[in-house]
């Protein structure tokens, strides 16, 4: 999931600039803005894909390509986030080649599964490297997440039902720092325990009046997991060191969200910014509840 996270962020940061403008509804085609929308999708593609290697798959050996079931890992919750990155890497693409005025259908097929088409070659990737292989848990979780961004397009014009992420740090890295990050920059992509994946709904678009709720107003259902101080099981020891039993449980909560893109504002600049921020679940408070503890209230979740 590091890989990933890294991935997203970096495509946001190219394609981001190419709707940071007017995305106002058009099939009118822009040349000039598609030529741009096009030549920066390529570069986060290109780009992305060989900084990955460099930085990531260079320094391990590699191995004729084989397969690997990792569906057991991490309770799954590197899973989900594979979904959340196709969504959001998918979600982003498209408003870009709409905003260039390529029409619903193209932008949707173009742009909307950019996400897949990019983990699918970082799955290639992983099934050369012999520290690694070829998840089809992964594939399919990735086709989890661009099939829901694309059936919310094609059914309803809108996402109604968006994918989140966020972020609580955990107890769980101390103890094994070289799997889980020993700095809270290296915790907020390795350590799962300390991640959360949402699916942010939209009732007021659910609404036939449409007047019930704020159009800004979501209700989120999140999941997680603790507990992990290994990727499919906790070891007893690390580095000779005795570390504490924790049991490895699921979590699964209830909360409030805002959805910023339905917030307006003329601001070209300020428009970029919650759009990019709108793929982080804002805090508010949440119920949870978890096989261990039961039901938990949190005043604040983040």
């Amino acid at each position: 999931m590091l890989k990933k996270l890294l991935i997203l962020l970096f495509s946001f940061s190219i394609l981001g600039v190419s709707f940071g403008q007017d995305q106002q509804d058009t099939t009118q085609i822009r040349k000039g803005r598609l030529i741009g929308v096009s030549a920066l999708a390529g570069t986060a593609y290109i780009g992305g894909i060989t900084g990955l290697y460099y930085l990531w798959y260079k320094d391990y050996d590699q191995s004729k390509f084989h397969l690997i079931n990792d569906n057991k890992a991490w309770l799954q919750v590197d899973k989900v986030g594979h979904s959340f990155s196709a969504y959001q890497m998918g979600r982003v693409a498209f408003t870009g080649f709409r905003w260039a005025g390529l029409d619903e259908k193209k932008s949707l097929w173009i742009g909307g599964t950019y996400g897949f088409v990019f983990l699918t070659t970082v799955e290639v990737f992983d099934g050369l490297s012999t520290n690694w292989g070829f998840s089809w848990g992964d594939v399919i979780a990735n086709a989890a997440g661009t099939g829901l961004f694309i059936g919310q397009q094609l059914g309803w014009k809108e996402q109604r039902i968006q994918v989140k992420f966020s972020y609580s740090p955990s107890k769980y890295a101390q103890y094994n720092p070289d799997l889980l990050g020993s700095k809270h920059t290296e915790r907020f992509l390795k350590d799962y325990n300390a991640q959360t994946y949402w699916l942010s709904i939209n009732p007021q678009s659910f609404s036939s009046s449409r007047k019930i709720f704020p159009k800004w107003l979501n209700f989120a259902v999140g999941y997680g997991a603790k507990g992990m101080t290994g990727t499919y099981y906790n070891p007893e020891e690390i580095d000779g060191e005795t570390i504490p039993c924790f049991n490895r449980t699921r979590q699964f909560y209830l909360s409030l969200d805002l959805d910023l893109t339905k917030i307006k504002t003329r601001s070209e600049f300020l428009r970029l910014v919650l759009e990019v921020a709108n793929m982080v679940k804002i805090p508010f408070p949440t119920l949870e509840y978890n096989s261990e503890d039961g039901v938990e209230f949190h005043a604040i979740y983040f």
